[in-house]
């Protein structure tokens, strides 16, 4: 027998999309951004009227399904963690290793899921809500807390337990039953055979534009804090021209990183992010306000503990009574439906992101690295950060509180201008994670998007680097002809998109739900076949969907179907 070039696994088992199917997937998504990008730069008023009324309906008819959103999320991922499923199952079979060590796959998956977004509220959001913030109760003079305990809610286990339902439904499909590292081919075959074409063409096109959308605003309000962070130590004043220079500067960047690959470029840069991060907050700590942190920390932490129930579940009842006129008349719209909204709308390439560089893990190991290790980095983070916010604003008259509501991306920066010693060096360190942070996030957003693209065949590093170009060229039309403004109308609906994608989201759960419940002997044997790498064993797929092994030229039927 003539020697064989070794399979690449997992080896595909999943069906291509017809010829006009995957027409649509590749030709829709850039037309009808087009589409939206001249809608709203001919007609801003009224495009941002129209996404202002659909978020005030979203907001007020269905608060509740977010809430229940994240409940479901947080009870699959400790199903997951405590049963006896998330010890059995291991991505990738049972002989699968790790492909990076723990450092480096913490590094990636926080780079790629709220490094940018803590960089942004983790000052904000405590400053923002220190007067107002509902259900908490706290001790008496402590009301300033409330803010930090919402923001450790808002950005901790329940927003990463969303990150995570998603991303184990494609890390499974994937991993181990082959399938590309799509939503569609995670989620369809719970659907009638007859259905699954279409179905799959329309879950496909959501996630595209999801992450194409997500990706171009927060590549606009990266360079707007970029630039912020560079006036706060260089006195360089904001202005379109400075934007479009940071955006090529980013953009650069992130496709030298995606040309270069997971390994070396993302692996890199998300490593330096953490080394940078703990710098930035041991030296907050060291210099700023150490025992007034210490204490906040302790008396925060154990407030979010008290509260995290009745926080999960709070839909603010008495506001349903009355049909809501605008959401801003709404708590949970500025705060809670907001971000969960955020969350599920960035769930398409952060979820598939960490699905790709989570193979070798068991399903436990898999929810708890991405669930709790992140979610007690990002309370440390915030309650080192939020509570020296906390403490400068109010030996400077409302200071901290003068600048966030004057332009919320420098509130960190105002911060820490307050430091004495290192602040000057701590506003460099943050203005380069800004950077740092949104390169990892564009470059995991290539990867993902690349994927849903042009599977089940594998995309070169020129083709993610026109992907981040085309990013980028959508984040310069956006910013630089639109101002903040359209930036703004546009990820609004982008999030308020967010409300149809959920219900995909929830059906790609209970797929995986039904996939882990049915996994019997013949799948398990299939997903051993999946990521068999010996070139002399082939897997055939009939009509059915049935697979059979055909190893040195013996039929041996698996009886499992593709499920």
């Amino acid at each position: 027998m003539s020697k064989k070039e070794p399979v690449t696994i997992p080896r595909f088992t999943g069906r291509d999309l017809p010829p006009i199917g995957r027409l649509f997937i590749q030709f829709t998504p850039p037309i009808a951004i087009i589409a939206l990008i001249v809608m709203v730069l001919s007609k801003p008023d009224g495009v941002a009227s129209v996404i202002f009324d659909m978020r005030t309906y979203v907001t007020g008819g269905f608060t509740w399904l977010f809430i229940l959103y994240s409940l479901f999320a947080v009870a699959v991922c400790a199903w997951l963690a405590f049963s006896k499923l998330g010890r059995q199952v291991r991505l990738g079979g049972p002989g699968a290793k790790p492909e990076y060590s723990n450092f480096a796959w913490y590094s990636m998956l926080f780079a790629c899921g709220q490094g940018i977004g803590l960089i942004f509220w983790s000052v904000a959001q405590p400053i923002m809500l220190r007067d107002d913030s509902p259900v908490i109760q706290l001790a008496e003079g402590n009301a300033a807390d409330g803010g930090l305990v919402w923001a450790y809610f808002h950005w901790g286990f329940t927003a990463w337990a969303m990150y995570c339902v998603v991303a184990v439904c494609l890390a499974y499909s994937h991993h181990n039953l082959g399938k590309t590292l799509t939503f569609r081919e995670a989620t369809v075959d719970l659907l009638p055979r007859w259905a699954r074409g279409g179905a799959g063409v329309v879950v496909e096109l959501l996630a595209i534009m999801a992450t194409i959308l997500g990706l171009s605003t927060s590549f606009a309000f990266a360079a707007m804090q970029f630039t912020a962070g560079l006036t706060s130590f260089t006195g360089l004043a904001s202005s379109p021209a400075i934007w479009l220079f940071v955006i090529v500067g980013l953009g650069t960047a992130a496709a030298i990183s995606a040309f270069f690959g997971i390994s070396r470029g993302m692996r890199l840069i998300s490593e330096t992010n953490s080394i940078l991060s703990v710098v930035l907050v041991v030296a907050a700590f060291i210099f700023g306000p150490t025992l007034f942190i210490i204490s906040n920390i302790t008396q925060t932490f154990g407030a979010y503990v008290t509260n995290f129930v009745p926080m999960s579940f709070w839909t603010d009842a008495p506001s349903t009574t009355e049909p809501l006129t605008s959401w801003q008349q709404s708590w949970n719209g500025w705060w809670t439906v907001f971000i969960w909204c955020w969350v599920i709308a960035f769930s398409p390439f952060v979820a598939g992101f960490i699905a790709r560089i989570s193979r070798g893990r068991t399903l436990r190991e898999f929810v708890i690295g991405v669930t709790v290790i992140p979610s007690l980095i990002v309370m440390v983070w915030i309650g080192v950060l939020g509570s020296a916010a906390i403490y400068y604003d109010d030996r400077s008259g409302r200071g901290i509180s003068a600048a966030v509501n004057d332009n919320v991306a420098s509130g960190l920066f105002a911060m820490l201008e307050s430091i004495p010693v290192v602040g000057s060096l701590l506003l460099v360190i943050a203005t380069v994670l800004v950077a740092t942070y949104y390169v990892t996030s564009l470059d995991a957003g290539t990867y993902a998007l690349a994927d849903f693209v042009s599977a089940p065949k594998r995309a070169g590093a020129w083709f993610r680097v026109v992907l981040v170009l085309s990013i980028g060229a959508v984040a310069t039309i956006l910013l630089t002809l639109g101002g903040s403004g359209v930036v703004d109308t546009v990820q609004t609906g982008t999030i308020i998109g967010a409300f149809p994608f959920s219900i995909v989201i929830l059906l790609m759960i209970i797929n995986t739900i039904r996939r882990l419940l049915n996994r019997d002997r013949s799948i398990k044997e299939l997903e051993k076949a999946v990521n068999n790498p010996d070139p002399n064993l082939v897997l055939k797929v009939d009509d059915e969907g049935e697979m059979q092994t055909v190893s040195d030229g013996g039929l041996q039927p698996s009886g499992a179907g593709l499920r």
